[in-house]
């Protein structure tokens, strides 16, 4: 089954309700479906083939659900960029991925010069802005007008439907490929978790590059509701579209979360539609979850443990269960619906429920592997599980529990940021001796990168200098928020490696979720 069956369905049973509302523009599905038609005629004008892939660069709007239709309707596979990444590592991601297109929109039209010169391999810029397409690009609307619709390619369940990035033990990001099937599976799961029907009003108010808003982007689809969107998120106009379109769901990762409910603005609003919120990505204080559920308190809240490589969706918490409260609270919840989770040791052997070993799973919602790392797919699917990485354990209710993360990856804001490539950037300044980079809890990022540093004997340097030389190599986000100077050599284990759990404990020590 197909990622475009979803939009048939609609088109077939909802033609004539609306499908995307943006900043007082509104479509029915019958003009989605033909808009995505001709904007993938557009993309096979412009010489995309089937299995081709096609990468997006821009902010939220109604623009970004029909890219994604588009693309599968004309065979291709997606590459949605991550925003908050330098030039350099968004040319990694096109030149890995071997694009030929990008759209781009308004906000980030000012790098195309100079991704021309990193990306030499993408043939065409289609610019998705109101004003007129900057030059060498082609505008986004004219492609639409001016191409005729074409048939469906109708792929297959396990065709190559998109290659989505993440960070990798090697310092260089990953391209997870998730087919056809992955996605509609996991699709299928969120409709069940989320309550998901025709009557739905969705706020993409989460990056809709990130797998976490996406899954439910196809789940929109699949039951023909409404998407709603904002930009990107800001406290006040996302409280404005909730009450004005009368959103009923929407997912925030816990930042989010914690810059609405500290906001004071939720009662000047009127939120009464609002029924359902879905959060993950990154980890959630249960202090700050306790006050979400105080300040929202007719809401339903569900949490969504999983990673990129499933699609994303592993386990849900319900909002039933966050209603009982107690140590559920701390749960990452029941494995998903056709998703297989076993806790394994470090031979794949099950152990005891109430033991801890390292969250597994399987079913159709994980990925083909790693685009072009044929020994890391390996690694990761071993015996025939995905796995995750995270530590954790099964009560006898089938609960699962995070108690921490095997992998050093750090989730700040619901960006994933790996410490190998942050002490990579630290590792270049001249008086660095040795450096460890750990998460450490932080009450409005759920995570912050946190650096431990060794200078050079007879060599000075500050924190703050650390912060400075990191910010010219790599993402803001990633760039460390604090550094502590250490005199005396990182802890070792007996094979010479850092002990980051040493490091941690100290920060960790009096938390009781560690990590969402």
């Amino acid at each position: 089954m197909s990622l475009t069956q979803g939009l048939h369905r609609a088109m077939q049973t909802a033609g004539g309700r609306i499908a995307t509302r943006y900043q007082g523009r509104d479509r029915t599905w019958a003009e989605v479906g033909h808009r995505v038609a001709c904007l993938a005629g557009g993309l096979r004008s412009l010489g995309v083939e089937r299995g081709d892939r096609v990468a997006i660069l821009s902010l939220n709007s109604d623009y970004y659900v029909e890219y994604f239709y588009a693309v599968a309707w004309a065979g291709a596979a997606c590459n949605p960029v991550n925003i908050r990444l330098a030039p350099a590592e968004i040319a990694y991601t096109l030149n890995d991925s071997g694009c030929k297109v990008l759209f781009i929109d308004k906000t980030f039209s000012a790098l195309i010069p100079e991704l021309r010169k990193l990306s030499p391999g993408v043939a065409h810029y289609i610019y998705m802005g109101d004003s007129d397409a900057p030059q060498g690009t082609t505008g986004y609307e004219a492609l639409i007008a001016q191409s005729e619709p074409i048939e469906d390619a109708e792929t297959t369940h396990s065709e190559l439907a998109g290659l989505f990035y993440t960070g990798g033990t090697t310092g260089k990001s990953k391209g997870v490929m998730l087919t056809h099937g992955n996605l509609v599976h996991n699709a299928m799961n969120v409709i069940a978790a989320m309550g998901y029907d025709r009557d739905v009003v969705y706020l993409h108010a989460g990056p809709m590059f990130h797998l976490a808003d996406m899954a439910s982007t196809f789940a929109v689809t699949m039951v023909a509701a409404t998407h709603c969107a904002v930009p990107r998120f800001d406290v006040e106009q996302v409280l404005q579209v909730i009450q004005g379109a009368r959103v009923t769901h929407t997912l925030l990762v816990p930042t989010m979360v914690n810059l609405l409910v500290s906001s004071g603005r939720i009662p000047e609003y009127d939120l009464k539609s609002l029924r359902r919120m879905l959060y993950g990505a990154s980890p959630m204080p249960e202090a700050l979850l306790r006050k979400a559920l105080s300040a929202l308190p007719d809401v339903g809240f569900i949490q969504g443990y999983g990673q990129t490589e499933a699609s994303p969706l592993i386990t849900f918490l319900s909002a039933e269960d966050h209603r009982a409260g107690g140590e559920l609270l701390r749960s990452a919840g029941m494995p998903g619906y056709g998703v297989d989770v076993r806790i394994l040791d470090e031979k794949d052997r099950p152990v005891p429920r109430g033991a801890v070993g390292e969250i597994c799973a399987r079913g159709a919602n994980v990925m083909l592997g790693y685009w072009g790392l044929e020994s890391q797919t390996a690694e990761t699917l071993r015996n025939g599980w995905l796995h995750t990485g995270d530590m954790g354990f099964m009560d006898h209710d089938g609960y699962v529990y995070i108690v921490d993360r095997a992998k050093d990856m750090v989730i700040t804001g619901g960006e994933n940021v790996f410490s190998i490539e942050v002490e990579g950037a630290i590792y270049q300044h001249p008086a660095v001796q040795e450096c460890a980079v750990i998460g450490i809890p932080d009450e409005r990022w759920g995570e912050a990168v946190h650096a431990i540093v060794v200078p050079k004997p007879g060599m000075v340097v500050s924190g703050d200098e650390i912060i400075a030389h990191c910010r010219s190599l790599i993402a803001a986000y990633k760039v460390p928020r604090s550094v502590v100077l250490r005199s005396e050599p990182m802890p070792l284990s007996g094979a010479g490696k850092v002990l980051k759990t040493e490091l941690r404990n100290p920060y960790w020590k009096d938390m009781t979720r560690n990590v969402g």
